[in-house]
C-alpha cells in the first residue's frame, strides 16, 4: 500500500453528503464534508478509484502545498521558493484556476496571474527557459484556493469535469447534468430493485444513469484520458488493474423506462444507451406521457419537465396539471421525484403535496427536486399510516455521527456571500437615495412602479440564495438578472402598445389601404400594388389576389401566420437530419482500448 494524502472530490451545491456515502463505500478515510465538496485521505490507487467510480464528483484535486499569505506578493514569493520541478519541466504546459473567499484579496484572476509568474520566474532563473501556459487541455491543471489568509496550492487529476463521462452521442435543449442527474437518483434511494419511470426523458441522462447505478458500472469507464496519466509518477499497470475489475457489477432484473413526446429526442436517447451498453435493461417509446402504459405499480418515477427556456410560463403550468393529474389517477403506491422551476404559481398546478422539497441549482436555474408519495385511498388514513411508521421508526433512534463514517468540518468564519447579503441588504446611493427595484409610485413616482434611476442599484438579496465562487461571477449573476428584468418588461410594453394599437384600429374601422389608394407613406398613386410600404414581392395582380408570393406558391401565408420552424413550412425545402437514426450504420464505434480480452474471448 502507497503513502496516503489528502485529496478533495469537488461537488454540487446540496449533494456533498450523497458524495461522502460514495467515498464511505469506496473506503476513503478521514473524510469531511467541506461547502460543495469532500475531503478525504487515499493513496495512488484510491485517487484512480475516485476518478474512475464516484458519480456525483465534479473532479479530484490533490492539494500540495497550503501556506499563509496577506497579499498578493506574498503569494507570489511563496508560490516561487514552492519545489514545482517535482510537477513541470520546460516541456509541460500548465494552466490555473482560482476560488477565492477573502477580504483581502479581491480579483481571483489578478491572483491567478501572480501565481503564474511566481512559477514562470522560478524555472526561468534556474534553467533560462520557461513551461507555456495553455488553457486547453494542458499537462498540469492548478487550482488556487483562498480562505481568508489561509492558501491552498492543488492539482486536478481528473482534466475534464468528471460529469463528462464519454458515453454522450448527442444531446436535446437544454439535458440534465450527469452528476445531477446521479445524484437526484441517489437522493430518492434508487438502487436497481425495482422499476424506473422517466415519463419525459429528453435526451436519456436518467436512463442511462440510472442502469449504471442498477448494474454498479464505474462511470469513469467511458472517459478516454484522465489528468493523473500526465503526472510523473503515472501507474499504467494500476490503472489497467482497476479498468479491467468488473468483480463490483451486478445483474439487474427490473426494467428502466423512458418516453417522450418528440421522436428525434427517444432517437437520440436511443443512441446514448446503446453508447453506454446498457441497452439490455432500458426500454424507450415515443408518447404522450399522459399515454404511457406504467409497468407496475412497485416503480420509482424520477423527471425533469421542460421550463424555463423550453416553455413559456403559461405552458408549464399546463403540463404541470396534466402531470399531477397523471401521477393521481395511475401511480398509486409510486413515489414521484420531480424537478420543479422557480415559480411558485407552475409548482402549484400539479395540484399535490410534496413530501419532501430539496433545493437543487439545475443550469443556472434555482429549482427545488419535490417528492411525492402517491396513494389510494383518503388522504387521512394515508397520513395517519404514514405518522405511525414514522413513530416506530423514531424509537430506533438515528444513527450516530460516528457511524456515519463522515464528519462536518466547522469553519470559524460564515459564508461570504452570505455574510454580505446580512450586512448589505441593498445597495444605496447615498447621495441621491435611490431605492432598488420594487420602490412604490408614491414613494417615488418611477414609472410601473420602480425609480427609473435605480436600474444599476441591483439589491443583494435578487442572487436568490445563491453563492458564488467569485465576486466577478456574484457581479455577472446580478447584471443577468438586469437585463432580464429590463427584456421582460420591455416586451411587456410592446406588447400592451401592439394592444391597444389593435383595438384602436378595429374601433375605428381602419384596415390596410385598397389597391391604388394614396397613403401617407407611398405619398403618391401606384397601379398594379404598393410602393415603399416595406412589403417585397407585392407587385402584381397576381400576388395580390393570393396575398403575396409565398402563398401563391404554398398555399399558406407566413406573414399572417407568424414565424414556424423551417421544418414546418409547406413547400420549403426540409433540413437534413444530422444522423439517419433509421439504421445503426452510423453510430461510432466505441473502442474500449483499456479493457483487455479475457480467456481469449474479445470486449
Amino acid at each position: 500500500m502507497g503513502e496516503k494524502f489528502e485529496l478533495i472530490a469537488k461537488t454540487f451545491q446540496g449533494l456533498e453528503e450523497v458524495l461522502a456515502k460514495e467515498l464511505v463505500k469506496l473506503g476513503a478515510e478521514k473524510i469531511e464534508v467541506l461547502r460543495r465538496g469532500v475531503s478525504f485521505w487515499g493513496d495512488k490507487e484510491m485517487m484512480y478509484k475516485a476518478n474512475l467510480c464516484l458519480r456525483t464528483a465534479v473532479r479530484i484535486i490533490k492539494p500540495i502545498c497550503t501556506f499563509t499569505a496577506e497579499n498578493a506578493d506574498e503569494v507570489y514569493e511563496k508560490v516561487k521558493d514552492f519545489g514545482w520541478e517535482d510537477y513541470l519541466d520546460n516541456s509541460k504546459t500548465f494552466a490555473i484556476d482560482s476560488v477565492v473567499y477573502s477580504d483581502r484579496f479581491r480579483h481571483s484572476q489578478y491572483l491567478a496571474y501572480k501565481v503564474k509568474d511566481a512559477i514562470v520566474d522560478r524555472f526561468r532563473e534556474r534553467t533560462g527557459q520557461r513551461p507555456s501556459v495553455r488553457l486547453n487541455n494542458p499537462d498540469l491543471r492548478i487550482n488556487v484556493h483562498v480562505s481568508n489568509v489561509e492558501v491552498t496550492l492543488s492539482i486536478d487529476s481528473s482534466g475534464e469535469p468528471l460529469f463528462k463521462r464519454g458515453y454522450r452521442t448527442g444531446q436535446t435543449d437544454a439535458p440534465i447534468n450527469e452528476v445531477l442527474a446521479a445524484g437526484i437518483l441517489l437522493l430518492s434511494g434508487w438502487d436497481g430493485q425495482k422499476d424506473l419511470i422517466d415519463p419525459m426523458c429528453g435526451s436519456g441522462t436518467f436512463l442511462v444513469e440510472a442502469a449504471l447505478i442498477a448494474k454498479n458500472i464505474m462511470p469513469g469507464i467511458y472517459r478516454e484520458s484522465f489528468d493523473f496519466e500526465k503526472w510523473a509518477d503515472f501507474d499504467a499497470d494500476l490503472l489497467q488493474r482497476l479498468y479491467d475489475d468488473d468483480s463490483q457489477e451486478r445483474e439487474f432484473t427490473h426494467k428502466i423506462y423512458g418516453s417522450d413526446i418528440l421522436k428525434q429526442a427517444i432517437a437520440i436517447t436511443d443512441d446514448n444507451v446503446k453508447s453506454a451498453g446498457v441497452t439490455d435493461c432500458v426500454v424507450t417509446k415515443v408518447c404522450p406521457f399522459e399515454e404511457l402504459e406504467l409497468p407496475s405499480t412497485d416503480a420509482v418515477i424520477v423527471s425533469n419537465p421542460p421550463y424555463g427556456i423550453r416553455l413559456r410560463d403559461g405552458e408549464t403550468s399546463t403540463l404541470y396539471e396534466r402531470l399531477g393529474d397523471k401521477l393521481k389517477k395511475e401511480c398509486a403506491g409510486m413515489s414521484a421525484w420531480i424537478i420543479t422551476p422557480p415559480n411558485p404559481d407552475t409548482t402549484q398546478s400539479i395540484g399535490l403535496a410534496p413530501n419532501k422539497r430539496i433545493a437543487l441549482d439545475n443550469g443556472g436555474i434555482a429549482c427545488e427536486l419535490r417528492r411525492y408519495d402517491m396513494f389510494a385511498g383518503r388522504r387521512d388514513d394515508f397520513l395517519r399510516e404514514k405518522a405511525a411508521n414514522a413513530d416506530a421508526a423514531s424509537t430506533e433512534g438515528e444513527t450516530p455521527a460516528e457511524e456515519l463514517g463522515y464528519t462536518f468540518r466547522e469553519y470559524a468564519y460564515p459564508d461570504p456571500d452570505a455574510r454580505e447579503i446580512e450586512e448589505k441588504p441593498a445597495r444605496r446611493d447615498d447621495r441621491s437615495e435611490r431605492k432598488p427595484f420594487g420602490a412604490r409610485r408614491d414613494d417615488r413616482g418611477g414609472r410601473f412602479g420602480k425609480d427609473r434611476g435605480s436600474r444599476d442599484n441591483t439589491p443583494e438579496d435578487e442572487t436568490d440564495g445563491y453563492t458564488f465562487e467569485t465576486e466577478e461571477e456574484r457581479a455577472a449573476y446580478l447584471q443577468y438578472k438586469l437585463r432580464h428584468r429590463r427584456f421582460e418588461e420591455k416586451k411587456q410594453r410592446e406588447e400592451r402598445e401592439a394592444r391597444r394599437a389593435a383595438k384602436e384600429a378595429a374601433a375605428s374601422g381602419e384596415g390596410r389601404p385598397e389597391r391604388g389608394e394614396r397613403t401617407e407613406r407611398s405619398g403618391e398613386r401606384r397601379e398594379g400594388g404598393f410602393r415603399g410600404n416595406g412589403r417585397r414581392g407585392f407587385n402584381s395582380e397576381r400576388d395580390r389576389q393570393f396575398n403575396g408570393p409565398t402563398e401563391r406558391r404554398t398555399g399558406q401565408s407566413w406573414r399572417n401566420d407568424g414565424y414556424r420552424p423551417r421544418e414546418e413550412r409547406v413547400g420549403s425545402r426540409p433540413r437534413p437530419s444530422r444522423h439517419d437514426f433509421r439504421n445503426d450504420e452510423h453510430l461510432p464505434k466505441r473502442n474500449f482500448d483499456r479493457r483487455k480480452p479475457r480467456n481469449g474471448e474479445g470486449d
